[in-house]
């Protein structure tokens, strides 16, 4: 690191002559043993340093490849200058959580990807630069519980996760009197009951919670939309509602011996020794277990991870395509191949292996091919006749993706008009069919990514505000 940033004024050969550098890892034999996040951050002078290698495009690509259209090249020139409470403030007008999307968030696959200087170069830290401004615009106040004069308004945020999180903060700033309802009795949905915390620690969660409530939002845990809950309740008694619960269902293991002693899905072996609440699996003990995990997207790699922290003596991930074709972070791959996880690729789940006791043995897989490419660019694969061998495991996680959850059709859910995958049907301001029901993440797009609930939840937030300027009171 050099001694002094460099000059702002002329960026755009700043690339060549200043490296990408990422933050600095703690080591593998550190990580192993706890759940802390592994990466540090960025210091000030390294900040600027590679803020300064951004080009500032007439046309940033950037933009497009984020989620949230975030102004990157904006606040990226002021954190060049050192001007890094600007800085941050800029970047909060596309996420009020950026401190959880910046962690989150796989950048090399969205903005990063599409940073112009990946083709020439390495592209710019976007995402380190992003969690610094966040973690700076804390640590020197910015981040305050400020509000608006209370409007009379009051809003029902049902689910506590990122999208409605976004909601109640955006409403609760602007005078609305919020209350989130969730199902679960710990709140921060997926960002704390799906996420293991060396990717975004509860400490990050819980301080956003904290600055949540001291806006004046109320949380009610442990109540269900439509068994504790009724719809027709809420449009009673608040003056908007906004649906954001977290609604998918993973998928199932569709193979023979799939319901042995030992089989567990992703998200259940994930929640193991996380959450306070009674799970559906007993507990796990991994110690110097083999544990094999199915799939290779951003799950499976949480869950081999999470096996060696717990003491596994192998963490071995199947997969049926090849490596290229992993739809997982590449970045969180490379560090569980640092931390000793390990792939058998091109091989295909046929059958899961019990002994004498009922428990899992091993797995049995046929071995594929490549074929050609779909229209995302992924191989296709097929088995190859005869060509099947077992591994060894004691614990087998099918960490096969997530499909959504039906919507609830009873009483007046039945009203929500549904779109053609299946979710609510809302319109830009996100609102439903329902005069002043809105809706987003989960329940209205499937299986949804951080940033888009954020997104949804910040935009329903602004079109409720619309609704609500045109409509009396309750009292």
């Amino acid at each position: 690191m050099s001694n002094s940033a460099a000059d702002p004024s002329n960026p755009r050969f700043a690339w060549r002559e200043q490296p990408r550098q990422d933050p600095r890892k703690r080591p593998v034999n550190q990580r192993l043993h706890d759940f802390f996040e592994i990466y540090g951050i960025l210091d000030e002078q390294t900040a600027r340093e590679q803020a300064s290698r951004c080009i500032q495009c007439p046309n940033p690509s950037c933009v497009s490849g984020c989620p949230l259209c975030n102004p990157i090249p904006q606040w990226m020139q002021l954190t060049a200058e050192g001007r890094f409470l600007e800085a941050a403030a800029v970047m909060g007008s596309a996420t009020n959580m950026a401190e959880v999307c910046s962690r989150v968030c796989a950048a090399e696959q969205h903005c990063e990807h599409t940073c112009i200087l990946d083709s020439v170069s390495e592209p710019v830290a976007i995402g380190a630069i992003e969690r610094f401004l966040a973690e700076y615009a804390f640590q020197h106040g910015q981040i305050s519980a400020a509000t608006a004069p209370p409007n009379g308004f009051k809003v029902a945020v049902v689910g506590s996760g990122a999208g409605g999180l976004a909601c109640a903060e955006t409403l609760a700033r602007r005078g609305c009197a919020v209350t989130i309802f969730d199902a679960a009795l710990v709140p921060g949905g997926l960002l704390v009951n799906g996420l293991p915390a060396f990717k975004l620690e509860n400490s990050v969660v819980q301080r956003r919670l904290d600055l949540i409530q001291k806006l004046g939002v109320k949380f009610q845990l442990g109540v269900e939309l439509g068994k504790d809950l009724e719809l027709s309740r809420l449009r009673s008694d608040f003056d908007a509602v906004f649906l954001g619960a977290d609604s998918r269902v993973s998928r199932p293991l569709g193979i023979p011996g799939a319901q042995l002693d030992g089989v567990v899905l992703a998200l259940p072996f994930l929640l193991q020794k996380r959450t306070p609440v009674a799970l559906e699996v007993p507990d796990l003990d991994l110690t110097g277990k083999r544990v094999v995990v199915i799939g290779a997207g951003d799950t499976a790699i949480d869950c081999l991870r999470v096996a060696l922290r717990w003491g596994a003596r192998q963490a071995l991930g199947v997969y049926r395509r090849g490596e290229a074709d992993m739809p997982c972070s590449p970045t969180d791959y490379q560090s569980a191949l640092e931390e000793g996880v390990q792939y058998a690729f091109h091989a295909a789940p046929v059958a899961v292996i019990a002994n004498g006791a009922g428990q899992v043995k091993s797995l049995r897989l046929a071995r594929t091919e490549p074929t050609a490419e779909d229209a995302r660019g992924r191989h296709g694969f097929r088995e190859l006749p005869g060509q099947v061998f077992d591994l060894e495991a004691e614990v087998v996680v099918a960490a096969l993706g997530f499909d959504p959850k039906p919507c609830l059709r009873t009483g007046d859910f039945s009203e929500l008009a549904l779109n053609d995958r299946g979710g609510l049907m809302v319109d830009f301001d996100q609102m439903t069919n329902l005069a002043g029901v809105f809706a987003g993440g989960d329940l209205v797009r499937g299986p949804s990514l951080v940033l888009e609930t954020v997104r949804d939840g910040r935009r329903a937030a602004e079109g409720i505000l619309r609704y609500l300027a045109g409509q009396p009171a309750k009292a």
